[in-house]
């Protein structure tokens, strides 16, 4: 038997039988009275999307073979609109072909080998990882806000052998020169030469592309013939502690992703989608880009998001969907209501991280018919998707849909995040209503549960819990504290482990309390994340050991500045005169973390980053002002 007729036995089971012979007979009809209609629409689109995986992944196609299909059956088509200029699938299609051609002949690449890609978004972005992908090599898509030591990590960490760097981004690679001495850099200009005066030593690609052709590959043989599950890029993630990881993302990884958006929320191929998001990340350059890639959307991208621009740029490029972020939903009910509020023809908006509490807000302000709010980890195998705009919720699972979709909600120890087990040694699954960390089965043989991981492979097995329900069984560990209701629908509720999340970005605690110990002469830090009324996410705080209050803050400031990207600077800071510790001697978060930066309830001084990027005291009226959202973070 095939896994196709696997899984349509498998749909078929869900939708008539699981309801009728489990647990309460009354109860689980009135279920399946209301959640039917959503059962058999998410079932029927998610099996389209296996059908269509499974069609690609039999005949070998890879990203870029999809995509140059999609460029000989309609080649003026606008695949991307950037900046009033329209980018055709031929023209992507013909650039990417340059890219491919000149590293082919580069020595000292080979098959396998990666670059990492620094740059702002922008269509050739997406033409040089995709042009990279032609000859087998790796684009590792760095995120453009890291500077010195943790840029220098992410580009190590791939084991990049080049470094391909947009002009507008020189500083920052000029500022890591040295240390990554060895590796050719390449330099695409969006300035002209003469406005930089501190461009590092670097290879003009629009020169060495002027004089190559963009015609098809295999007509020369430059082409390598690649596989779905060959790497494809690295996106970095946090994590749960330490420096960035680079996530693996196949072909059929990026395709799932994309596509699996794509059907179960219904976009259409006459859809113009808006992605402010930036390209190095998951949501902005596989969800949003990969339309254009694979479905044949038209695409428009910015190269950075703005709140005063968001609608009208919509209503300018006639988008009919657009992408988002809760941080951006907020920010957008921030400014000042306009015509262009409601006079804009997007009619879906999809993304993570928008919160229930502005939610109807949102929707009623600007009209939007749909939100499709979706979950998921960049190197997961464990992805939701809101289909039924939900409110708060971040997709569902039909409740007798183990054998179609294998995920759960595992208890755990509210303290160390780690999954609790039974008296038989194995996890125990939470019930309706009872907060758990979210797992995927995995399962090599099936694109939607196979797991790549990062490239340390060491950092990849973390993230694996073996013996889960049975022996032998393996989960990702998607390290994030979901809760499910009786109806299937799922809510995001917090993140363990020692990352939250700021402005769109994982703020890995670690690595912000190692920049803090040194600027404060290696004294006690603890960093962490705290709750704001009115702001997506958890903002910084940092509890700093001093009890001489010795510390300048005006330094201190100056100091973070330099060394930390602005998400991850902590907006609060508290002094401590004494400290409990850990075994492991690190400051114990928990009860730093449930007080906060209340001063109604804290002693120790607490201080607050305000616009003029200094620490200033945070007294019992600002604390206020922030709490009524007064004060804008």
């Amino acid at each position: 038997m095939t896994e196709l007729n696997k899984l349509l036995l498998s749909v078929g089971a869900v939708l008539l039988g699981g309801f009728l012979f489990t647990g309460n007979r009354r109860r689980m009809l009135y279920i399946l009275y209301k959640t039917l209609p959503r059962d058999i629409l998410g079932s029927f689109r998610f099996l389209r999307v296996n059908i269509l995986l499974w069609w690609w992944e039999s005949r070998g196609f890879t990203v870029a073979e999809v995509f140059a299909r999609l460029a000989t059956a309609h080649p003026d088509h606008a695949a991307f609109v950037f900046e009033d200029k329209e980018w055709t699938y031929q023209q992507l299609e013909e650039f990417s072909n340059r890219v491919a051609r000149f590293f082919r002949s580069r020595q000292g690449l080979a098959r396998g080998d990666s670059i990492a890609l620094i740059m702002d978004s922008r269509p050739e972005y997406v033409g040089f990882w995709l042009g990279l992908s032609k000859v087998g090599l790796v684009a590792a898509l760095v995120n453009t806000n890291l500077r010195h030591e943790v840029l220098i990590h992410s580009i190590r960490a791939a084991d990049c052998k080049a470094v391909i760097f947009g002009s507008e981004l020189a500083d920052a690679v000029n500022e890591v020169k040295d240390g990554i001495s060895g590796l050719t850099l390449y330099r695409w200009p969006d300035v002209p030469t003469s406005v930089r005066t501190s461009l590092p030593a670097s290879i003009d690609l629009s020169i060495e592309f002027s004089k190559i052709s963009g015609d098809k590959l295999s007509a020369d043989g430059t082409q390598v013939k690649c596989s779905p599950r060959d790497k494809l890029i690295y996106i970095y993630t946090s994590g749960t502690t330490g420096m960035p990881k680079a996530a693996v993302i196949t072909n059929l990884r990026y395709m799932l992703m994309s596509c699996g958006v794509h059907s179960m929320l219904g976009l259409r191929t006459t859809d113009r989608i808006y992605d402010a998001l930036p390209l190095y990340h998951t949501a902005g350059g596989i969800v949003g880009a990969g339309q254009a890639l694979l479905r044949g959307i038209t695409v428009v991208l910015r190269r950075r998001f703005s709140a005063s621009k968001f609608w009208p740029d919509c209503v300018h490029y006639e988008c009919t969907v657009a992408q988002y972020i809760g941080e951006i939903c907020r920010y957008l009910l921030a400014i000042p209501p306009s015509s262009t509020d409601t006079s804009h023809s997007v009619r879906l908006m999809f993304g993570n991280g928008l919160k229930a509490q502005i939610w109807g807000p949102f929707v009623e302000r600007f009209r939007v018919k749909q939100i499709g709010e979706f979950y998921g980890a960049t190197e997961g195998n464990s992805n939701l998707v809101n289909i039924d705009s939900r409110v708060g919720s971040v997709g569902f699972v039909p409740r007798y849909a183990g054998a179609l979709y294998p995920v759960a909600l595992l208890r755990v120890d509210e303290e160390t995040g780690e999954p609790l087990r039974g008296p038989d040694g194995f996890c125990i699954p939470c019930q309706p209503g009872e907060a758990g960390v979210f797992v995927g089965k995995i399962n090599p043989k099936k694109a939607v549960n196979d797991f790549s991981g990062y490239v340390d492979k060491k950092a990849s097995e973390k993230k694996i819990i073996l013996d889960v329900f049975k022996k032998g069984d393996r989960v990702f560990n998607s390290g994030d504290i979901l809760v499910m209701d009786d109806f299937g629908y799922f809510y995001f509720k917090d993140r363990t482990g020692d990352t939250f999340r700021w402005r769109g970005e994982n703020v890995a605690t670690s690595e912000v309390e190692a920049v803090i110990s040194n600027v404060v002469g290696l004294r006690d830090a603890a960093v962490y994340g705290v709750e704001v009324p009115g702001t997506e996410g958890k903002a910084g705080m940092a509890a700093i050991y001093d009890p001489e209050r010795s510390l300048n803050l005006n330094k201190f400031a100056e100091a973070v500045k330099h060394a930390l990207p602005a998400y991850a600077r902590p907006l609060f800071i508290r002094i401590l005169t004494e400290f409990s510790i850990t075994g492991t001697f690190k400051i114990k978060k928990r009860d730093l973390q449930l007080e906060a930066f209340d001063v109604k309830k804290i002693n120790d001084p607490v201080y607050f980053l305000d616009k003029t990027g200094f620490y200033v005291r945070l007294t019992e009226q600002l604390y206020t002002d922030i709490v009524e959202q007064r004060v804008r973070l």
